[in-house]
């Protein structure tokens, strides 16, 4: 079954390590953005009944109530599995979290990031770990029980005590889903940038160095494996049966639709994309993008090797893919089990050589 992501790009404050398409907004450019959405929702011919929701950002917590309503109204519903709202600490209210019960919320995704005030300040993120805590505790009280909790390895004054601290929250908070991202060095982020060219601003001289990096990431799988949260996907952790339906998607290549500033879709056979920047969406919402051919077989071993429990290729997939599995299979960095293929453990740091790999390969002549 299908699902719909929508993407509301504004936020309070623009953190300094964040990488998408959004920040802070005047007023009137928020209520355009709307109305442009809606228009751009409504207008859609619906090829399915979507299973799932995701509303992503930005801080779509911040949505005006009224304006989630009509939205939700407008995407065709039946029975819906799962409908995420991600939201940053200290936005909610017992008002709206109850209003996103009656949109049909149940499941929410709290940006944390960290726990530990150094790591907050240093990246312009307000919450504290009690407010946090406090939040959690709001969202039970009110119904939703189905939470995520975000957390990022990388950050300016890190370190494995700091890094512990996180995780003793979230073995006290005890979520039943957890995400652990490496933060990403890019010019899509004033941290990244700043990295890039050797400044110090931001806390860019305090950003632990990889190797440090990868320590954290893997005390994290061990920590959260002993609290009963396993990886299923390089960055996603849960609970037996409380993995994100929706996400599932993304990595085992069922359709979706993305409406909204730089969301992107997939309907099997490509891939297509809205504006990234606020004025171009706006204007050209109702406009059909340009449309991507994929490759289903590099997309199979691209996107769903980042599952733990890997793929099972095609017979044409083992022997297009020949070169590639053999080398990696032989390296240990990817093991076969039968007719599956997974990576190794120890391989997920090296996940994106791997998966390089996958596309284009070189045929195999006889």
């Amino acid at each position: 079954m299908a699902g719909v992501y929508i993407s509301y790009p504004f936020c309070n404050q623009k953190c300094s390590f964040c990488n998408f398409a959004s920040g802070v907004s005047s007023a009137d450019a928020m209520a355009r953005y709307e109305l442009t959405l809606l228009s751009q929702i409504k207008a859609k011919a619906w090829p399915w009944l979507p299973e799932t929701l995701y509303f992503g950002g930005g801080t779509p917590s911040l949505m005006p109530l009224p304006f989630l309503r009509e939205m939700t109204a407008s995407i065709p519903a039946e029975n819906r599995a799962e409908v995420t709202m991600e939201a940053a600490p200290g936005t909610l209210t017992a008002q709206n979290v109850r209003a996103f019960r009656e949109c049909g919320v149940n499941r929410v995704s709290l940006g944390v990031q960290s726990f530990a005030s150094a790591e907050l300040r240093q990246t312009g993120r307000r919450h504290t770990a009690e407010s946090v805590a406090d939040d959690v505790a709001l969202l039970r009280e009110n119904g939703i029980s189905n939470i995520n909790l975000d957390l990022i390895a990388g950050l300016p004054e890190q370190t494995l005590a700091s890094w512990q601290h996180s995780l003793d929250w979230i073995e006290r908070l005890a979520p039943p889903h957890v995400s652990v991202y490496i933060f990403e060095v890019d010019e899509d982020s004033r941290l990244g940038k700043e990295l890039l060219l050797g400044g110090v601003r931001y806390g860019a001289a305090r950003v632990p160095e990889n190797d440090l990096v990868a320590d954290l990431y893997q005390n994290a799988v061990e920590r959260l494996a002993s609290m009963g949260i396993e990886r299923y996907e390089i960055s996603n952790f849960a609970r037996p049966g409380c993995a994100s339906i929706h996400n599932l998607k993304y990595w085992r290549l069922e359709p979706y639709l993305g409406f909204g500033l730089d969301a992107h879709s997939f309907d099997g056979q490509g891939r297509w994309s809205t504006a990234d920047s606020l004025d171009e969406y706006c204007e050209n919402a109702l406009v059909t993008p340009a449309f991507t051919p994929t490759d289903a077989g590099e997309e199979h071993f691209f996107v769903g090797l980042r599952l733990s429990g890997g793929i099972e290729p095609t017979p044409e997939e083992w022997s297009r893919f020949a070169a590639p599995i053999s080398k990696w299979v032989a390296a240990g960095f990817l093991l076969r089990e039968s007719s599956r293929l997974r990576l190794a453990p120890h391989a997920v740091l090296l996940s994106n050589e791997i998966f390089a790999d996958f596309l284009n390969p070189e045929p195999v002549h006889a």
